[in-house]
């Protein structure tokens, strides 16, 4: 019998709009489901019942690094000034395989830019500069592949 391991969390792909960027992070995954608890006044149980409420959404961050003459993160971010809805993008996270192949993946849904971030500048570093960008979403699915 082969010998089964869990999936390593380096070999992944994000498809932003259309267009499949490589990032060295993305952090932010969380489906989460606020619990509603209830007792009504005559009750004969003396505790509350719980119940599935709203679905609390985190923003995702992704993290990659900076090229020249590179400037989405900023051109996004201005094109999405004052609530132009057009500018809202799908991403899609996929985790892949060693053939390359997805085995999971997330949809996020009508995400805009919230923050995005320079990279850190220091004059004895010796590492790539890496920006960032923090994007709401209305929605996050783990997709069947």
């Amino acid at each position: 019998m082969a010998q089964v391991y869990p999936l390593p969390r380096f070999h992944f792909q994000v498809d932003w709009g259309g267009a499949k960027l490589s990032f060295t992070e993305v952090t932010g995954l969380v489906m989460e489901r606020e619990k509603v608890e209830y007792r009504h006044s005559d009750s004969k149980d003396f505790s509350k019942i719980s119940m599935p409420g709203l679905i609390k959404l985190s923003n995702i961050t992704m993290k990659r690094g900076k090229f020249e003459g590179d400037f989405d993160y900023n051109d996004w971010l201005d094109e999405i000034a004052n609530e132009r809805v057009e500018g809202r993008r799908d991403v899609v996270i996929r985790l892949l395989n060693e053939k390359h192949e997805p085995v999971a993946a997330w949809s996020a849904t009508r995400c805009f830019p919230v923050k995005v971030t320079a990279p850190d500048l220091k004059s004895d570093a010796n590492e790539v500069a890496i920006e960032t960008i923090e994007v709401a979403h209305e929605g996050l699915k783990l997709m069947k592949v």
